[in-house]
């Protein structure tokens, strides 16, 4: 006789292990073990049958493949995790017995472990680093702005706001930043680096008060790794840039609340790189454009003595053979078109790198003054990145390079309606103005942002409107909402005669004779509708719900549009 099978040895149920299984294989408490998990990358799996996992029972557990286990069990920092047990044991007994040699010694030889090995295991790959980076940079700020307490120390925030800078002054340097937006949450940042779009939200600095139904063990966790990461990325940026890591702090400005300025960014040399930040990129994007435009040309001329010795080599097949002109006259025709379209590509590389080197020195000719109730951590930051230079009050921090009565100064940037001075030489716009250049990638007219005017909508520029959505931006007109309205009830309409049509199955037969002087545009109008109703006709019945629910959908959006588009005319007239 074959060997009787016994449940739970083979198939799904082999696969698969239960939380509290785990935990007593690797013999760690449930607090290591969700720590163990996070920082390793290992996550609860849903099997596709919990009945044959869960030997018949269908009572809620949490599974984990088995592999995953097994790989937890020869981690290193498991091993760890048991000597900090024991360590914590010892310190227990001896402060108990006031032997405080003794926990001297201990406290000197406290187990500690590092988390490099882990980021080297789960990003084999710069870019696969760069990619999982937002994460780690929304938790780093967040946590930069947070106050110490008992559960939060004070070294890991001061560590985030020291590892926030080394990342933003890296944006700055190489002028990376391409979009920004002020949402109710925080403000949004993306920036494009190794062609890979990064995107992470910084909240306001305002007075944080820790809540209480939070598990903050948790957070702390993922932020253990990711300060690592971040670490390890900020490092590999620099070093490519040939600037020292980490970059050196003035003690003085930061004291004095300075942010960004108190950071000293250095190059291999020993040459301060913030002090030349106007000059030296310059010099770089104009090397690395005449390079580009350099090989675009050789590629250019390449396929000009292509297309040359092609003509040559056809019209000496011509010669010698006159019966396969036509076949070679179709050969030099595809040709050619390839060669258009490879020299249009290159067309428009060219066109794409110059407006990206135009975006990039986007404040480059503009000298920034701003006062002391606007946000200067993130006005700062932003002005910087696209080339600009930044003052401000010296109440708000030291290290301002440039007075309120500076002449060079070109815009103030301020958030009260009335102002106590006013220096006639620049312009004084509210901070909206900044991020709404930045998403419009161009310098936009002040009128609209002087202080105490209703500013205009700021949209996202992370959402991508269609044709059919709503956009404030839009100028409207009375006789295109009519019209609107008009198609909106004139679809619904027709809509729900063609459906009552196709279900009566009633096929008009009446045929109208046709003038001469009807115009083509509506016999093609004529004839969609008429396509449209064989097509109905030819529909099944689920088929014809659908397009009704589908016909009834888009009716509801333009209606709601329509319904804004009013509201904002109203408003106009006001």
């Amino acid at each position: 006789m074959a060997p009787m099978k016994k449940k739970g040895e083979r198939g799904a149920a082999a696969n698969y292990i239960t939380r509290n299984r785990a935990i007593k294989r690797l013999q760690i408490s449930l607090a290591d073990f969700r720590r163990l998990c996070i920082l390793k990358g290992i996550y609860p799996r849903e099997p596709k049958n919990k009945k044959k996992v869960n030997k018949g029972s269908t009572a809620p557990r949490t599974f984990y493949y088995v592999k995953d286990i097994k790989y937890l069990a020869h981690e290193p920092i498991l091993e760890k995790f048991r000597e900090y047990k024991t360590f914590a044991k010892k310190l227990k007994k001896a402060l108990g017995k006031k032997e405080f040699d003794s926990v001297k010694s201990l406290e000197e030889n406290k187990p500690e472990y590092t988390l490099d090995h882990l980021v080297k295991e789960r990003y084999p790959t710069f870019i696969d680093a760069l990619r999982d980076l937002d994460d780690a940079l929304s938790m780093v700020f967040l946590f930069s702005t947070l106050p110490a307490n008992d559960k939060i120390k004070y070294k890991t925030v001061e560590n985030c706001k020291r590892l926030a800078a080394e990342f933003q002054h890296y944006v700055v340097i190489s002028r990376s930043l391409k979009k920004t937006f002020l949402s109710i949450k925080g403000i949004y940042y993306q920036a494009e680096i190794r062609g890979q779009d990064i995107t992470w939200i910084v909240p306001y600095q305002f007075s944080q008060q820790v809540p209480t139904d939070v598990d903050l063990r948790v957070m702390m966790t993922f932020l253990e790794f990711y300060q690592t990461l971040l670490g390890f990325v900020n490092y590999k940026l620099y070093s490519d840039m040939n600037l020292i890591y980490p970059p050196k702090i003035d003690i003085k400005k930061d004291e004095g609340n300075a942010g960004l300025t108190a950071y000293v960014v250095e190059t291999s040399e020993g040459k301060d790189i913030l002090k030349n930040i106007k000059t030296k990129p310059e010099e770089k994007e104009e090397n690395v454009d005449k390079e580009k435009m350099k090989e675009y040309q050789e590629r250019i001329k390449n396929l000009s003595e292509n297309m040359n010795i092609d003509n040559e080599e056809n019209e000496e097949e011509e010669e010698e053979e006159e019966a396969n002109e036509e076949t070679n006259d179709i050969k030099f025709e595809d040709q050619g078109k390839t060669d258009e379209n490879e020299i249009s590509e290159t067309d428009k590389l060219i066109k794409e790198t110059q407006l990206r080197a135009e975006f990039q020195k986007l404040f480059e000719n503009c000298v920034f003054y701003l006062s002391r109730e606007v946000p200067k951590y993130s006005l700062e930051f932003v002005i910087k990145a696209f080339g600009g230079k930044v003052g401000w009050d010296s109440s708000v921090s030291i290290g301002s390079a440039i007075s309120e009565n500076d002449p060079s100064i070109t815009h103030y940037i301020c958030d009260r309606p009335k102002q106590d001075h006013i220096f006639l030489h620049g312009v004084y716009v509210q901070p909206q103005w900044v991020y709404d250049c930045i998403n419009a990638k161009k310098l936009l007219n002040t009128s609209n942002y002087y202080p105490g005017e209703t500013l205009p909508p700021h949209l996202s520029p992370f959402v991508k409107l269609n044709e059919t959505d709503y956009n404030p931006e839009e100028e409207i007109d009375e006789d295109e909402i009519m019209e609107d309205s008009e198609e909106v009830s004139g679809t619904t309409k027709t809509s729900t005669e063609d459906s009552e049509e196709v279900e009566d199955e009633e096929d008009d037969d009446d045929e109208e004779d046709e003038d001469e002087d009807e115009d083509e545009d509506k016999e093609e109008e004529d004839k969609e509708d008429e396509n449209k109703k064989l097509a109905m006709i030819m529909m099944s019945k689920k088929d014809k719900r659908l397009y009704n629910q589908i016909q009834h959908s888009r009716n509801k959006k333009a209606a709601e549009v329509n319904k804004l588009k009013k509201k904002k005319l109203a408003l106009q007239k006001k």
